[in-house]
């Protein structure tokens, strides 16, 4: 009994055995959750949630779903973790990487339940990571010195992330908006000037990829509605202070004159600010805050196409297609960076007006227009799109192509067998258990696409024992295909990254002997 009393009256803890099952059944029961997601059959998921709204996500993103999860079993988090570290990183694989973590539980829980030790099980493990991702080194491509070839890898890494999305309909169209905006980067990962913009109405086809930037406000009235050869001035200032604002301000008069003469010294001021801002030579001006009417009837007169309360990521975002500077003072007009394009323009998407600028001086801009039927099918557009995006540019700075559909797996599991035979010891049995993880994956995907997984892997498995084989799980067909042709290709990183994170965070849980569950604090505790 005493050693109880170390820990408070309500705290728990797990020990040895049990401790293992807990973590274990919770990262497997967290891979099976987001298992029916993978592959180009995958089903998506409701996520909705409690608070008020309700608001309802439908997803197949699984870092989404994850994210959205609240979770009590710590190794559960784990998992959690890597699949949102994945979609930071690569962007793309946040499903595999989970559902390839849980199987390495699973096979190494068989392990732990034959007496081997769980630092064995990790060495192994160790071992046949390095050994899985050697084999995809040998069997890269990398077609960074053709052009032409290295666009077609691109595109069709973009059909083959697009197609286990929502867009798989209409990939073909998708990859091409994903692969122009990214060449359009030049080999930046910055994906912050792509802009997406999302407007209800249409179908997800009628989708455009604009080469100018758009941003999401009407013009002005009375003011011009087309500039040509525009120079902008982007500003962050407060332009509505020529009225005397009644709540805290606090001035003492002895007649109504006397506001009236407080007021025109606002409105000189105000005047002056609107000259000093004309004095730059600018025809738009763009003000993150309200500008009044008294300003705004000023730039109309000047000819100042002059735009109010743009939202912050539009404002960085135009600053940064337009090679100007987000300024605050107008002192000193020479020292403020202009922003240039060709042409300022009113258009109309669906039932809204927006302002388009095109021409701009930043060729690496763009904004992605994506109609669909309602809110939902926008949001889970523009997550597919995003991960498309991500992958693009992480491929164009690492240029190596991998195949997909189950490919890679199978390659690294047959490498991975063999080093099991070599290896005496007890290792041994990990190392083997992990080439059965690994082919857990094409596994899932022939389950979701609703074919007979055990005799697909075995034909695969068959086929993968020639030299140079380009096989994969083809879910069109229903049987085995070849890879190569039917153009289902991944991004080398995002695979690595898969195999990595998944091994590290199987390794993590597996160290784990016990759970100590803190006692909850008390209500008096905190008088």
């Amino acid at each position: 009994m005493a050693i109880d009393r170390i820990l408070k009256d309500e705290a728990s803890e797990e020990k040895g055995e049990r401790a293992r099952m807990a973590s274990f059944v919770g990262a497997m029961a967290i891979a099976d959750l987001v298992k029916t997601t993978l592959g180009p059959k995958g089903m998506d998921k409701i996520l909705q949630s409690t608070g008020r709204g309700q608001a309802v996500t439908v997803t197949n993103d699984g870092a989404t779903i994850l994210k959205s999860l609240h979770i009590d079993n710590p190794a559960a988090k784990v998992l959690v973790d890597i699949s949102k570290v994945q979609d930071d990183e690569v962007g793309d694989g946040t499903t595999s990487v989970v559902v390839l973590a849980g199987e390495l539980l699973r096979e190494a829980e068989k392990l732990v339940a034959v007496k081997i030790h769980p630092m064995t099980i990790i060495s192994g493990f160790r071992m046949a990571a390095e050994c899985a991702r050697n084999a995809l080194l040998h069997r890269v491509v990398d077609n960074r010195e053709d052009a032409e070839k290295f666009r077609l890898d691109l595109m069709n890494i973009a059909r083959t992330t697009l197609s286990s999305k929502i867009l798989s309909q209409d990939k073909e169209h998708f990859a091409k908006l994903a692969v122009d905006a990214v060449i359009r980067l030049k080999g930046s990962t910055n994906l912050e000037s792509i802009q997406i913009i999302k407007k209800p109405g249409g179908s997800l086809t009628d989708s455009f990829l604009d080469e100018g930037f758009i941003l999401d406000k009407k013009i002005g009235i009375g003011q011009p509605k087309r500039i040509e050869n525009a120079k902008i001035l982007v500003a962050n200032t407060a332009m509505d202070t020529d009225k005397v604002k009644i709540y805290g301000a606090r001035v003492r008069v002895d007649s109504m004159s006397k506001v009236a003469e407080i007021e025109g010294a606002e409105k000189e001021k105000m005047r002056e600010k609107v000259q000093k801002i004309i004095g730059h030579g600018i025809n738009c001006f763009v003000n993150r805050q309200l500008i009044y009417n008294f300003p705004e009837e000023l730039f109309a007169d000047a000819g100042v196409l002059a735009i109010e309360h743009a939202d912050f990521d539009g404002i960085e975002r135009l600053a940064l297609v337009t090679g100007g500077e987000i300024a605050s003072t107008f002192d000193n007009p020479e020292s403020v960076k202009l922003g240039h394009c060709n042409l300022i323009e009113e258009i109309m998407i669906g039932e809204d007006k927006l302002i388009h600028f095109s021409g701009v001086a930043m060729g690496q801009a763009c904004t992605i227009v994506l109609r669909g039927a309602s809110h939902h099918v926008l949001d889970e557009a523009e997550r597919s799109l995003h991960d498309a995006l991500c992958v693009l540019s992480q491929t164009i700075s690492d240029s190596r192509v991998v195949l997909g559909g189950g490919w890679p797996e199978m390659v690294m599991a047959k490498e991975v067998d063999e080093l099991a035979r070599k290896t005496p010891g007890k290792k041994s049995l990990a190392i083997e258990a992990f080439s059965r993880a690994l082919s857990a994956i094409p596994t899932t995907i022939a389950d979701n696409a609703g074919l007979d997984s055990a005799e697909l892997i075995s034909q695969l498995r068959a086929e993968h024992q020639k030299e140079g084989c380009t096989s994969g799980i083809d879910v069109i067909s229903g049987s085995v295909g070849d890879m190569a042709e039917r153009g289902i290709s991944e991004a080398f990183k995002v695979k690595q990254a898969v195999l990595l994170s998944a091994t590290e965070a199987a390794e993590m849980i597996l160290r784990v002997d016990e759970i100590i569950t803190c006692a909850p604090r008390r209500r008096e505790d905190r008088m």
